[in-house]
């Protein structure tokens, strides 16, 4: 299920090919993690994104346009499930085995 949410902020957000792959993963994983914090926090699905960025995240602004999405993800799962699981990591490392993959879905896309 991940992997679809990895595919999905990657290909969203062309701003992120500018990043070296080491970065942009873990500003990714930074926003994931941030919105799982949101979601375990009770912050409410509609009020999720101004509650992160009211906190001034660390992450170069072209990375907040991923939280919609993310929280699309997250707040469709179980707070039991997420409790589990850190996600952000999980997101990092997952973009880190499969930038490659993403980046050709990217040029791909682009030329069509």
């Amino acid at each position: 299920m991940i992997r679809i949410t990895l595919a999905t902020v990657l290909l969203a957000s062309p701003a992120y090919a500018a990043d070296n792959k080491e970065d942009s993963c873990k500003y990714q994983g930074q926003v994931m993690a941030a919105v799982q914090a949101a979601r375990l926090d009770r912050v409410s699905k509609a009020d999720v994104e101004q509650s992160i960025l009211d906190s001034a995240p660390e992450w170069p602004e072209q990375y907040s346009k991923a939280i919609p999405q993310l929280a699309e993800h997250i707040y469709a799962m179980k707070r039991r499930d997420l409790k589990a699981t850190e996600f952000g990591p999980l997101l990092e490392q997952q973009c880190l085995e499969n930038w490659d993959q993403i980046q050709e879905m990217k040029r791909q896309l682009k030329s069509n």
